[in-house]
Protein backbone atom coordinates (compact mmCIF):
# COMPACT_ATOMS: atom_id res chain seq x y z
CA UNK A 1 0.00 0.00 0.00
CA UNK A 2 1.59 3.29 -0.87
CA UNK A 3 2.55 5.86 1.89
CA UNK A 4 -0.51 8.14 2.68
CA UNK A 5 -0.35 11.64 4.71
CA UNK A 6 -3.80 12.98 6.43
CA UNK A 7 -5.93 14.72 3.96
CA UNK A 8 -5.95 17.58 7.03
CA UNK A 9 -2.36 18.12 6.02
CA UNK A 10 -3.07 18.59 2.32
CA UNK A 11 -6.16 20.59 3.17
CA UNK A 12 -4.26 22.82 5.11
CA UNK A 13 -1.47 23.09 2.36
CA UNK A 14 -3.80 23.90 0.02
CA UNK A 15 -5.24 26.42 2.04
CA UNK A 16 -2.48 28.09 2.33
CA UNK A 17 -1.60 28.39 -1.23
CA UNK A 18 -4.76 29.72 -2.09
CA UNK A 19 -4.45 32.48 0.50
CA UNK A 20 -0.77 33.37 -0.95
CA UNK A 21 -2.47 33.56 -4.40
CA UNK A 22 -5.31 35.47 -3.80
CA UNK A 23 -3.87 37.55 -0.83
CA UNK A 24 -7.28 36.65 1.78
CA UNK A 25 -9.94 34.65 0.66
CA UNK A 26 -9.58 32.24 -2.46
CA UNK A 27 -12.52 33.30 -5.20
CA UNK A 28 -14.17 30.35 -6.62
CA UNK A 29 -12.29 28.90 -9.57
CA UNK A 30 -14.16 27.95 -13.00
CA UNK A 31 -12.23 24.59 -14.16
CA UNK A 32 -10.65 24.37 -17.49
CA UNK A 33 -10.67 21.66 -19.73
CA UNK A 34 -7.21 19.29 -19.20
CA UNK A 35 -6.00 18.84 -22.83
CA UNK A 36 -6.34 20.56 -26.00
CA UNK A 37 -9.79 19.33 -27.56
CA UNK A 38 -12.21 21.74 -27.12
CA UNK A 39 -14.69 19.93 -29.50
CA UNK A 40 -17.00 19.55 -26.45
CA UNK A 41 -17.88 23.10 -26.94
CA UNK A 42 -18.18 23.03 -30.41
CA UNK A 43 -21.78 22.11 -31.88
CA UNK A 44 -21.97 18.53 -33.28
CA UNK A 45 -18.43 17.85 -31.44
CA UNK A 46 -18.82 15.25 -29.39
CA UNK A 47 -17.86 12.51 -31.70
CA UNK A 48 -14.42 14.05 -32.19
CA UNK A 49 -14.19 14.89 -27.98
CA UNK A 50 -14.86 11.15 -26.66
CA UNK A 51 -14.19 7.91 -27.20
CA UNK A 52 -16.19 5.58 -26.74
CA UNK A 53 -15.26 1.66 -26.01
CA UNK A 54 -14.90 -0.82 -28.28
CA UNK A 55 -17.40 -1.00 -30.78
CA UNK A 56 -19.58 0.98 -29.08
CA UNK A 57 -20.76 4.86 -30.04
CA UNK A 58 -19.31 8.11 -28.45
CA UNK A 59 -21.91 8.21 -25.99
CA UNK A 60 -20.24 5.50 -24.04
CA UNK A 61 -17.05 7.60 -23.42
CA UNK A 62 -19.38 9.96 -21.60
CA UNK A 63 -19.85 10.38 -17.56
CA UNK A 64 -22.58 8.42 -16.16
CA UNK A 65 -24.83 5.13 -17.01
CA UNK A 66 -23.49 4.40 -20.32
CA UNK A 67 -22.09 1.34 -20.09
CA UNK A 68 -23.56 -2.07 -20.13
CA UNK A 69 -27.27 -1.32 -20.85
CA UNK A 70 -27.12 1.55 -18.51
CA UNK A 71 -26.14 -0.83 -15.58
CA UNK A 72 -22.75 -0.02 -15.47
CA UNK A 73 -21.36 3.46 -14.18
CA UNK A 74 -18.70 5.80 -16.01
CA UNK A 75 -17.20 7.73 -13.62
CA UNK A 76 -15.11 10.32 -16.01
CA UNK A 77 -14.58 12.13 -19.64
CA UNK A 78 -12.80 9.77 -22.06
CA UNK A 79 -11.66 12.61 -23.92
CA UNK A 80 -9.98 11.93 -27.34
CA UNK A 81 -6.40 12.79 -28.45
CA UNK A 82 -5.83 15.73 -30.70
CA UNK A 83 -1.75 15.14 -31.25
CA UNK A 84 -0.28 12.08 -32.49
CA UNK A 85 4.13 10.87 -33.82
CA UNK A 86 4.86 9.63 -36.46
CA UNK A 87 4.25 5.86 -34.98
CA UNK A 88 0.76 7.27 -34.20
CA UNK A 89 1.00 7.32 -30.35
CA UNK A 90 -1.01 10.03 -28.54
CA UNK A 91 1.34 12.86 -27.57
CA UNK A 92 -1.42 15.88 -26.14
CA UNK A 93 -0.01 17.34 -22.99
CA UNK A 94 -2.18 16.87 -19.78
CA UNK A 95 -3.49 19.97 -18.16
CA UNK A 96 -4.34 20.53 -14.27
CA UNK A 97 -8.09 21.50 -14.64
CA UNK A 98 -7.46 24.04 -11.67
CA UNK A 99 -4.86 25.33 -9.29
CA UNK A 100 -4.20 23.01 -6.52
CA UNK A 101 -1.84 20.54 -4.93
CA UNK A 102 -1.22 17.39 -5.84
CA UNK A 103 -2.70 14.38 -3.64
CA UNK A 104 -1.65 11.18 -5.41
CA UNK A 105 0.30 9.56 -8.13
CA UNK A 106 0.53 5.91 -9.32
CA UNK A 107 2.88 5.21 -11.52
CA UNK A 108 2.40 1.57 -11.70
CA UNK A 109 0.22 0.78 -14.27
CA UNK A 110 -0.05 -2.88 -13.79
CA UNK A 111 -2.01 -2.04 -10.64
CA UNK A 112 -4.57 -0.12 -11.99
CA UNK A 113 -7.20 0.03 -14.61
CA UNK A 114 -6.75 3.34 -14.49
CA UNK A 115 -3.02 2.64 -15.15
CA UNK A 116 -0.85 5.60 -14.72
CA UNK A 117 -2.40 7.61 -13.42
CA UNK A 118 -2.91 11.47 -10.94
CA UNK A 119 -5.12 12.96 -8.63
CA UNK A 120 -4.91 16.59 -7.78
CA UNK A 121 -7.29 18.11 -4.91
CA UNK A 122 -8.56 21.69 -5.54
CA UNK A 123 -10.76 24.29 -2.61
CA UNK A 124 -13.19 25.49 -4.78
CA UNK A 125 -16.34 27.31 -2.21
CA UNK A 126 -14.92 25.30 0.39
CA UNK A 127 -15.29 22.36 -1.17
CA UNK A 128 -12.38 19.92 -1.46
CA UNK A 129 -12.57 18.38 -4.92
CA UNK A 130 -10.14 16.05 -6.18
CA UNK A 131 -9.58 15.62 -10.23
CA UNK A 132 -8.43 12.36 -11.84
CA UNK A 133 -5.88 12.01 -14.81
CA UNK A 134 -5.55 8.32 -15.70
CA UNK A 135 -4.10 6.15 -18.35
CA UNK A 136 -1.36 8.35 -18.63
CA UNK A 137 2.09 8.16 -20.31
CA UNK A 138 3.58 9.17 -18.11
CA UNK A 139 3.35 12.06 -14.93
CA UNK A 140 5.49 15.45 -14.99
CA UNK A 141 8.80 14.48 -13.27
CA UNK A 142 8.98 16.12 -9.59
CA UNK A 143 5.40 15.93 -9.17
CA UNK A 144 4.47 14.16 -5.55
CA UNK A 145 2.35 14.47 -2.95
CA UNK A 146 2.05 17.82 -2.05
CA UNK A 147 3.10 19.70 -5.18
CA UNK A 148 1.17 22.57 -6.05
CA UNK A 149 0.10 23.31 -8.96
CA UNK A 150 -1.64 26.00 -11.36
CA UNK A 151 -4.58 26.17 -13.43
CA UNK A 152 -3.18 24.87 -17.02
CA UNK A 153 0.22 23.58 -15.77
CA UNK A 154 1.17 20.34 -17.67
CA UNK A 155 1.31 17.74 -15.43
CA UNK A 156 1.24 15.02 -17.53
CA UNK A 157 1.41 13.34 -20.78
CA UNK A 158 -1.36 11.50 -22.71
CA UNK A 159 -0.84 7.56 -22.89
CA UNK A 160 -2.37 3.87 -23.12
CA UNK A 161 -1.91 2.94 -19.71
CA UNK A 162 -4.00 0.23 -18.17
CA UNK A 163 -4.31 -3.11 -16.48
CA UNK A 164 -6.94 -4.31 -18.35
CA UNK A 165 -7.12 -7.35 -20.50
CA UNK A 166 -8.27 -5.34 -23.07
CA UNK A 167 -5.93 -2.94 -24.06
CA UNK A 168 -6.64 0.58 -24.98
CA UNK A 169 -5.67 0.92 -29.37
CA UNK A 170 -3.80 3.81 -30.54
CA UNK A 171 -6.83 4.70 -32.14
CA UNK A 172 -8.76 4.34 -28.61
CA UNK A 173 -6.19 6.63 -26.92
CA UNK A 174 -7.56 8.78 -24.56
CA UNK A 175 -7.62 10.92 -21.36
CA UNK A 176 -10.19 9.27 -18.58
CA UNK A 177 -10.66 12.63 -16.63
CA UNK A 178 -12.82 12.67 -13.55
CA UNK A 179 -13.78 15.55 -10.76
CA UNK A 180 -14.62 13.91 -7.33
CA UNK A 181 -15.61 14.39 -4.02
CA UNK A 182 -13.69 12.46 -1.27
CA UNK A 183 -15.53 9.90 1.20
CA UNK A 184 -13.39 9.31 3.74
CA UNK A 185 -9.98 9.84 5.03
CA UNK A 186 -10.38 6.14 7.65
CA UNK A 187 -11.62 4.13 4.38
CA UNK A 188 -8.50 2.00 4.40
CA UNK A 189 -10.17 0.79 7.92
CA UNK A 190 -13.54 0.44 6.23
CA UNK A 191 -11.76 -1.67 3.15
CA UNK A 192 -10.17 -4.09 5.89
CA UNK A 193 -13.69 -4.48 7.46
CA UNK A 194 -15.78 -4.73 4.82
CA UNK A 195 -13.69 -6.27 1.62
CA UNK A 196 -11.03 -8.23 3.64
CA UNK A 197 -9.79 -10.91 0.73
CA UNK A 198 -9.36 -7.98 -1.87
CA UNK A 199 -5.99 -6.07 -2.16
CA UNK A 200 -6.31 -2.06 -1.82
CA UNK A 201 -2.83 -0.61 -4.01
CA UNK A 202 -3.64 2.89 -2.97
CA UNK A 203 -4.65 3.26 0.08
CA UNK A 204 -7.37 6.24 0.34
CA UNK A 205 -7.49 7.22 -3.38
CA UNK A 206 -9.13 3.88 -4.36
CA UNK A 207 -12.51 4.93 -6.76
CA UNK A 208 -14.67 3.64 -4.03
CA UNK A 209 -13.78 6.20 -1.89
CA UNK A 210 -14.25 9.04 -4.73
CA UNK A 211 -17.24 9.94 -5.45
CA UNK A 212 -17.66 11.57 -9.46
CA UNK A 213 -19.64 14.73 -10.42
CA UNK A 214 -20.31 14.95 -14.38
CA UNK A 215 -17.60 17.32 -15.33
CA UNK A 216 -19.00 17.83 -18.76
CA UNK A 217 -22.00 19.32 -17.10
CA UNK A 218 -19.93 21.39 -14.72
CA UNK A 219 -18.06 22.40 -18.00
CA UNK A 220 -20.75 23.27 -19.72
CA UNK A 221 -22.81 25.46 -17.09
CA UNK A 222 -20.03 27.12 -15.57
CA UNK A 223 -19.10 28.33 -19.65
CA UNK A 224 -23.15 29.53 -19.70
CA UNK A 225 -22.98 31.18 -15.76
CA UNK A 226 -19.65 32.41 -15.78
CA UNK A 227 -18.72 34.50 -12.52
CA UNK A 228 -22.30 33.49 -11.38
CA UNK A 229 -21.57 29.62 -11.51
CA UNK A 230 -21.65 27.94 -8.28
CA UNK A 231 -20.12 24.93 -7.55
CA UNK A 232 -22.16 24.16 -4.03
CA UNK A 233 -25.67 25.29 -5.92
CA UNK A 234 -24.85 22.99 -8.81
CA UNK A 235 -23.83 19.68 -6.25
CA UNK A 236 -27.27 20.86 -3.81
CA UNK A 237 -29.46 20.82 -7.53
CA UNK A 238 -28.49 17.38 -8.34
CA UNK A 239 -32.00 15.42 -8.94
CA UNK A 240 -32.47 13.12 -5.40
CA UNK A 241 -32.63 9.58 -6.14
CA UNK A 242 -33.21 8.41 -2.44
CA UNK A 243 -33.32 10.17 0.89
CA UNK A 244 -32.22 8.67 4.07
CA UNK A 245 -31.46 9.45 8.01
CA UNK A 246 -28.50 8.26 9.46
CA UNK A 247 -28.29 8.14 13.39
CA UNK A 248 -24.78 9.53 14.04
CA UNK A 249 -23.81 12.80 14.95
CA UNK A 250 -20.04 12.79 14.25
CA UNK A 251 -20.11 12.35 10.17
CA UNK A 252 -16.99 12.33 8.23
CA UNK A 253 -18.38 13.88 4.98
CA UNK A 254 -20.63 16.57 6.82
CA UNK A 255 -17.09 17.94 8.24
CA UNK A 256 -15.99 18.27 5.02
CA UNK A 257 -18.68 19.38 2.40
CA UNK A 258 -19.94 21.64 5.41
CA UNK A 259 -21.33 24.08 2.84
CA UNK A 260 -23.59 21.58 1.03
CA UNK A 261 -25.82 21.67 4.97
CA UNK A 262 -28.81 23.32 5.06
CA UNK A 263 -29.28 24.92 8.84
CA UNK A 264 -32.11 23.33 10.58
CA UNK A 265 -32.80 25.60 13.99
CA UNK A 266 -34.37 22.91 15.68
CA UNK A 267 -31.33 20.80 15.72
CA UNK A 268 -29.90 23.68 16.46
CA UNK A 269 -31.64 24.06 19.44
CA UNK A 270 -32.47 20.91 20.74
CA UNK A 271 -28.94 19.42 19.48
CA UNK A 272 -28.14 16.40 16.55
CA UNK A 273 -28.91 13.30 16.67
CA UNK A 274 -28.22 12.25 13.24
CA UNK A 275 -28.47 13.62 9.56
CA UNK A 276 -31.10 13.66 6.72
CA UNK A 277 -28.67 12.60 2.95
CA UNK A 278 -30.53 13.57 0.18
CA UNK A 279 -28.03 11.13 -2.50
CA UNK A 280 -27.97 11.87 -6.34
CA UNK A 281 -27.59 8.36 -8.24
CA UNK A 282 -23.52 8.17 -7.85
CA UNK A 283 -24.08 8.19 -4.69
CA UNK A 284 -23.43 11.74 -2.95
CA UNK A 285 -24.80 13.16 0.08
CA UNK A 286 -25.99 16.55 -2.38
CA UNK A 287 -28.07 18.09 0.61
CA UNK A 288 -27.71 17.56 4.30
CA UNK A 289 -30.02 18.60 6.90
CA UNK A 290 -28.94 18.57 10.60
CA UNK A 291 -32.11 16.58 12.75
CA UNK A 292 -33.04 16.25 16.62
CA UNK A 293 -34.31 13.55 18.18
CA UNK A 294 -37.59 15.12 18.17
CA UNK A 295 -37.51 15.06 14.73
CA UNK A 296 -37.37 11.36 14.05
CA UNK A 297 -39.45 8.48 15.31
CA UNK A 298 -37.95 5.52 14.12
CA UNK A 299 -34.62 4.74 16.44
CA UNK A 300 -33.13 2.61 13.45
CA UNK A 301 -29.23 3.45 12.85
CA UNK A 302 -29.74 4.03 8.85
CA UNK A 303 -33.52 4.56 7.66
CA UNK A 304 -34.67 4.73 4.21
CA UNK A 305 -37.19 7.58 3.92
CA UNK A 306 -37.75 7.80 0.14
CA UNK A 307 -36.91 6.93 -3.14
CA UNK A 308 -37.31 8.89 -6.49
CA UNK A 309 -38.57 5.92 -8.93
CA UNK A 310 -37.86 8.12 -12.18
CA UNK A 311 -34.92 8.75 -11.13
CA UNK A 312 -33.72 4.59 -9.95
CA UNK A 313 -35.32 3.95 -13.66
CA UNK A 314 -33.16 6.64 -15.85
CA UNK A 315 -30.11 5.86 -13.80
CA UNK A 316 -29.91 2.63 -11.97
CA UNK A 317 -25.69 1.67 -12.40
CA UNK A 318 -25.09 2.05 -8.81
CA UNK A 319 -27.69 -0.04 -7.63
CA UNK A 320 -27.82 1.95 -4.48
CA UNK A 321 -31.44 0.88 -4.03
CA UNK A 322 -34.15 -2.53 -5.09
CA UNK A 323 -38.03 -2.78 -5.08
CA UNK A 324 -38.86 -6.21 -3.14
CA UNK A 325 -42.85 -5.83 -3.44
CA UNK A 326 -44.02 -2.63 -2.50
CA UNK A 327 -41.49 -1.51 -0.11
CA UNK A 328 -37.55 -0.14 -1.36
CA UNK A 329 -35.01 -1.03 0.58
CA UNK A 330 -31.35 0.01 0.45
CA UNK A 331 -29.47 -3.20 -1.63
CA UNK A 332 -26.04 -4.35 -0.11
CA UNK A 333 -24.01 -1.93 -2.16
CA UNK A 334 -26.05 0.95 -0.59
CA UNK A 335 -25.29 -0.44 2.91
CA UNK A 336 -22.15 -0.83 2.07
CA UNK A 337 -21.55 2.58 0.75
CA UNK A 338 -23.42 4.70 3.48
CA UNK A 339 -21.60 2.31 6.17
CA UNK A 340 -18.23 3.91 4.23
CA UNK A 341 -20.15 7.58 4.62
CA UNK A 342 -20.34 6.82 8.42
CA UNK A 343 -17.49 5.09 9.31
Amino acid sequence: MPFFRPLGTLAAALLCVCACVAGTAAPAQLFRLPTANRALFEPGGEERFYVGTTGKPWASGTFGCVRSDGWQLHEGLDIRCVSRDKKQEPTDAILATADGIVAYTNKRANLSNYGNYLVIMHRVEGLEIFSLYAHLKEIRPGLQYGTPVKAGDVVALMGRTANTREQISRERAHLHFELNLFVNDHFSGWYKKFLPTQRNDHGEYSGLNLLGLDPAAILREQRVAGKNFSLVKFIQQQPELCRLFVRKADVPWVKRYAPLVTRNPTAEREGVVGYELSLNYTGIPCRIIPRAASEIGNTARIQLLSVNETEQKKHPCRKLVTKRGARWELTSHGTQHVELLLF
